[in-house]
């Protein structure tokens, strides 16, 4: 499994996250079916408190959602 890096733009500034496609492919479809763009998704991520990098952050939301956990 590859990793990759991935630029958005969070709360008007460019930064990147590093995660596996897979991830990113998950994203990117949580996003649609919320009709929100992938930037935006991500700022809302980013906003909760965590105790983690935002890698890791989005990766526990992808694997949240896709056990129905909220």
């Amino acid at each position: 499994m590859s990793i990759k890096k991935y630029s958005v733009i969070i709360s008007g500034h460019s930064t990147s996250v590093t995660l596996e496609p897979e991830f990113w492919c998950e994203l990117e479809c949580i996003a649609q079916k919320e009709n929100k763009t992938i930037s935006k998704l991500i700022s809302e991520i980013d906003a909760i408190p965590r105790n983690s990098g935002l890698s890791s952050a989005l990766r526990i939301f992808v694997l949240k959602k896709l056990k129905n956990i909220d």
